[in-house]
């Protein structure tokens, strides 16, 4: 971080607000206010491609009520020699509301933000690029094939994680230039996002964190290797259990863990805020024989969003009326589950979801013509299979004939092999990020049912022993707080709140963050809201990892602790792998 004197803040201020939308938002303005060819190497900027023009009080945003006035503009490039094109959108917020700030939205699933409003309410400048393949209307996993066999390589850097730092820093000369600041002033920049979104995040703290002065990551989708293949694992085990329990009976286990291990952490209240004790603790063959019932009804499998698209695995089913008591097998399907995949040999391969998350990824589907529920694969891991590892232009496996663990293994390997460097997101060495000043916030839903969150806690592990090796425990945990602090939000399911646990859910971060970066405030807690149940209105600052909460009895008051065999619980080896899986 660059510091100004208030004097020179003023001054820019002064500078911004003497002109109005009107004068600003202009072709010539944004022609002027381009980087000449050769100062962002490797981009040649195309000058009469450049659209300006101004929009009044449109709304902005993913689901903001707010409205704005704002330039609308497009700039395109294309990279030295490829002859290919890239577009994107920016949108710059009339002077009088600009506080020196850009803004980077994330997208989900296999899309990048089409969305480059995103920052107006934080007074920013924000973007969206087409990567070069069209990314407003292609969701990558689209265009990732040429055809069988040939891999859209161009596309897959674009996407992993280059589309979005030539974005910013070509955005942030940009802005500069369109505001009429001086060449080195500070610009705050800023990049928020979920899910993939959280993934992109970590790609550019990863690949170009000397751009960014504050991140924003939940759930990132690290690993998309080992993590998209772990769609395929529930489906696995029922196949080669040859037990296929119907949803309802899933339900009940899932249910019925939630109910018995929410008191652990202190405080009932129907929320699991301590999924390794309910790990360290609670049984799963104690609910063999409850019974369960489920009405008819008809469900649809959006494959949690990991693509733009729904894709024919992620379809809509009819589900008959369900009456039962929950099975040996029932319970022997989530036990696998929740316990990870291992190779033949006992070889741990990857970790797994929280004991009590929900175990949509094992739901069977019904075949009406013989009454009996029949394996499911969803497409989350069925296209990642067929599109990234065998290469075949098909949008899921169509069975899972002659697949044992030790396919899913291989499927991982090849995955992690082929797509280091662009889709696995795991570079653990941060130093640019952190020499120039950079600050992270990391958070994941602990009952996320999507990516589990022993994922986000296994990369901070990676990072903290890669950056600091050789300082004590607290030394270490005190040196990486001051930069990057990593949240569990206790219940929270999937890049949102739980309908199966009540729980907190943070919904201020960027003031967080902003507080952060701009005033030095660094937080030591995360502010979360709880939005429904007995306990809706209620705040809770979460506890930073790796401290865990405990409640005082029924009290809104909790401790943050440390547990030397909660953090044992979530920190795992992956043997099945010669390499090492950060």
């Amino acid at each position: 971080m660059r510091p100004h004197s208030s004097v020179a803040v003023a001054a820019l201020a002064a500078a911004a607000n003497a002109v109005s939308l009107t004068d600003v938002c202009t072709k010539s303005n944004v022609q002027d206010a381009l980087p000449s060819n050769g100062t962002l190497l490797g981009i040649d900027l195309i000058p009469s491609a450049v659209t300006a023009s101004p929009v009044y009080n449109a709304s902005a945003g993913m689901g903001s009520t707010e409205t704005f006035t704002y330039c609308n503009v497009t700039v395109t490039y294309t990279h030295t020699g490829k002859g290919d094109e890239v577009v994107i959108k920016y949108a710059f917020p009339k002077p009088s509301d600009f506080k020196k700030r850009f803004y980077v939205a994330g997208g989900g699933g296999f899309s990048l933000s089409s969305d480059a409003t995103g920052g107006l309410s934080y007074g920013a400048v924000g973007g969206a690029t087409s990567a070069g393949y069209d990314a407003f209307d292609n969701s990558y996993d689209d265009v990732v094939l040429y055809g069988n066999g040939s891999i859209n390589w161009d596309a897959t850097h674009m996407f992993g994680y280059q589309a979005l730092g030539e974005m910013t820093s070509l955005g942030k000369v940009l802005t500069r230039g369109f505001y009429g600041l001086s060449t080195d002033a500070k610009v705050y920049t800023y990049y928020e996002g979920c899910s993939d979104g959280g993934r992109e995040g970590m790609s550019q703290v990863q690949r170009w964190g000397e751009e960014y002065d504050g991140v924003i990551a939940g759930a990132p989708a690290f690993r998309f290797a080992q993590q998209q293949v772990h769609h395929v694992y529930p489906a696995t085990i029922e196949h080669t259990m040859d037990y296929f329990p119907p949803p309802c009976e899933l339900d009940k286990i899932v249910n019925a863990t939630i109910a018995a291990c929410d008191p652990l952490d202190g405080r009932t209240d129907g929320v699991i805020s301590r999924t390794d004790l309910c790990k360290l603790h609670f049984n799963l063959t104690s609910i063999i024989g409850e019974p369960y019932h489920c009405a008819a009804q008809t469900s649809t499998s959006l494959g949690f969003g990991f693509s733009k698209r729904q894709a024919p695995g992620s379809s809509t089913s009819y589900q008959p009326e369900q009456n039962g008591t929950v099975t040996a097998e029932g319970v022997a399907v989530a036990q696998a589950v929740y316990d990870g995949l291992h190779n033949s040999d006992g070889q741990r391969a990857y970790l797994s979801w929280q004991i009590g998350s929900d175990l949509s990824d094992a739901a069977p589907t019904y075949n009406s013509n013989t009454s009996a529920w029949e394996l499911n694969i969803p497409s989350t891991g069925g296209e990642y299979v067929t599109k990234f590892i065998q290469l075949l232009d098909l949008d899921n496996l169509s069975d899972l004939n002659g697949v044992t663990y030790d396919t899913l293994v291989s499927w991982m390997t090849t995955g992690m092999v082929r797509y280091m460097d662009s889709l696995q997101t795991t570079l653990p060495d941060l130093t640019p990020f952190l020499s120039s000043g950079g600050k992270l916030l990391h958070y994941h839903g602990e009952s996320d049912p999507s990516i589990p969150a022993a994922s986000s806690v296994h990369y901070w592990q990676s990072v903290r022993s890669v950056m600091y090796p050789h300082l004590s425990e607290q030394e270490s945990l005190d040196a990486l707080a001051d930069w990057y602090q990593f949240y569990l939000i206790p219940g929270a399911a999937h890049c949102g709140s739980n309908s199966l646990q009540p729980g907190p859910y943070p919904q201020v971060n960027m003031e967080t963050m902003i507080d952060w970066v701009e005033n030095g405030k660094k937080p030591s807690r995360l502010n979360a809201t709880v939005s429904e149940g007995d306990h809706a209105g209620e705040t809770q600052m979460l506890c930073q990892w790796p401290k865990r909460p405990l409640w005082s009895g029924n009290s809104s008051a909790f401790r943050c602790v440390d547990d030397e065999k909660s953090i044992e619980s979530w920190t795992y080896e992956f043997e099945a792998f010669k390499l090492p899986v950060y």
